[in-house]
């Protein structure tokens, strides 16, 4: 007689099957460009989106930080559907497909990387969603236990995580989630929106101390922020199914709306730019407790994506551990980081996320889409190689320009990098004092570097596919 979890497992490989990094079989590639729009619409929503759409007023005016909203998210939503589209041809999570570029070893660093950005914005949501849950239930029944709505987040979004994409995108959002999200939403707009004097908002000037550019540079950085995660999910859609125009429309229909929703929040009822004001807003003159809790239950989503792609990022270093028990460890350190999370360097977690991954989107567009045209072997994906030094210096001169445009980290980072450009190099510091943003800079010029350095030739990084690329990750598809 088999065992309970024999039987769980049995279900979770015929319902979501866990396909590791190895390429998914055509066969096995359900999802079409509606269910793309639906996934992608429902990850570009949620309460930290709001929170960094107020962080635009009152420094912007509401109608220049609308025009900052949607050029960001027209911007940001380009690269990511790029990348979501790679995955759709090529049949592999993100991180392996920068290793035709930064070589096998090479994409290990965007690995870690992007594990240590998943793990914090699994601790970030999983904070966000205790606090959100305790505003609701002080209010509903005098429960104050933001220990406990913490807890219960955290093992909600780890099984959600355990089931995968396929699962979730079926099972969740298009027969619940998406309904209880969107209908929570046009509830609070609607409440907002009648609430507001949208007239005196509109004419009333920014207060000033955040350039324009700078503004585009946070909407810009939501969307680069699943860059690294799109593919994890694309690479299961049906060669076809229109999952560019999926993910592009979704994403920025759903970022565009939760940003200025936001800002209007700050603007119209009062409220802070920050988690416990956004929902203690939501809770008193938008919609009640009620509608925050529709909200919250739409939020586990994104958590589950963390935790889902931190552990795929992990197989793509060591391909033989277990999916399902990576997404399990995931889980629980992020809920032990949530214990001790503040929300008082949101803002530089962002910037530090879009500094890392506009250049590299930059360098892999520039090889994939322009060197190989779209196309890459799997010999590509999955030999053993080295690390591509070439393709490191076009990054590292993004990832500098984007701090010299923006300066973005610790006290003793942004120091360094006036040291280095300033007092060596006798430039101005910041560049055009953040005038321009870093992204659009940043992105310009990894991409242009990229198309000079990197050519359409073989690179010396190791033997091509032998008998060992099992053993470096380059496992065939089975069944």
């Amino acid at each position: 007689m088999s065992t309970l979890s024999e039987r769980l497992e049995r279900v979770l490989e015929r319902e979501a099957p866990s396909w590791g990094i190895r390429p998914v079989p055509p066969d096995r590639r359900r999802l079409s460009g509606v269910d793309l729009a639906v996934l992608w619409g429902d990850l570009s929503v949620g309460l930290l989106v709001m929170v960094t759409g107020a962080l635009l007023v009152p420094a912007l005016g509401f109608p220049k930080a609308l025009l900052a909203i949607v050029l960001g998210s027209a911007i940001g939503c380009l690269p990511l559907a790029l990348v979501g589209l790679a995955g759709e041809r090529e049949g592999v999570p993100s991180m392996v497909l920068f290793r035709p570029v930064l070589g096998l070893r090479g994409s290990f660093l965007p690995s870690a990387l992007n594990l240590l950005q998943l793990v914090g914005w699994t601790a970030v949501e999983f904070w966000a969603m205790g606090q959100v849950a305790n505003v609701a239930s002080k209010r509903l029944f005098g429960l104050d236990a933001s220990h406990f709505w913490l807890a219960l987040v955290a093992v909600v979004c780890t099984l959600l995580a355990v089931g995968g994409p396929i699962l979730v995108v079926r099972r969740w959002l298009e027969r619940f989630g998406i309904y209880l999200l969107i209908g929570s939403a046009l509830w609070i707009t609607a409440r907002v929106l009648a609430s507001a004097d949208l007239g005196a908002i509109w004419r009333s000037p920014g207060r000033g101390g955040l350039p324009f550019w700078l503004a585009v540079d946070l909407v810009v950085v939501m969307p680069i922020s699943w860059l690294p995660l799109v593919a994890d999910y694309n690479r299961f859609a049906r060669p076809g199914a229109g999952g560019f125009a999926g993910t592009y429309w979704g994403y920025l229909a759903g970022n565009v709306w939760f940003y200025a929703l936001g800002a209007l929040l700050v603007l119209a009822a009062g409220a802070g730019a920050d988690v416990f004001g956004i929902g203690t807003a939501i809770a008193t003159s938008a919609g009640g407790a009620v509608v925050l809790i529709a909200l919250l239950v739409g939020e586990s989503d994104n958590a589950f994506a963390d935790i889902y792609s931190a552990a795929v990022s992990t197989q793509n270093v060591v391909p033989n551990l277990p999916q399902r028990a990576l997404t399990t460890v995931v889980g629980a350190v992020g809920f032990l980081l949530a214990l001790a999370f503040s929300m008082d360097r949101y803002e530089l977690f962002l910037l530090l996320i879009g500094s890392v991954f506009v250049p590299l989107a930059a360098v892999f567009m520039a090889d994939y889409f322009v060197h190989h045209r779209g196309r890459y072997a799997e010999s590509a994906l999955f030999s053993p190689t080295g690390v591509n030094v070439r393709a490191l210096v076009p990054w590292a001169i993004g990832f500098l320009l984007y701090h010299w445009s923006a300066p973005t980290g610790p006290a003793g980072w942004i120091e360094a990098m006036r040291t280095l450009f300033h007092d060596w190099l006798h430039l101005p510091f910041p560049l055009f004092d953040s005038r321009l943003g870093a992204s659009i800079p940043s992105f310009a010029a990894a991409f242009a570097l990229s198309l000079v350095i990197l050519r359409r030739t073989r690179w010396s990084g190791g033997p091509t596919r032998t008998r060992h690329a099992e053993s470096a990750g380059g496992q065939r598809p089975t069944g």
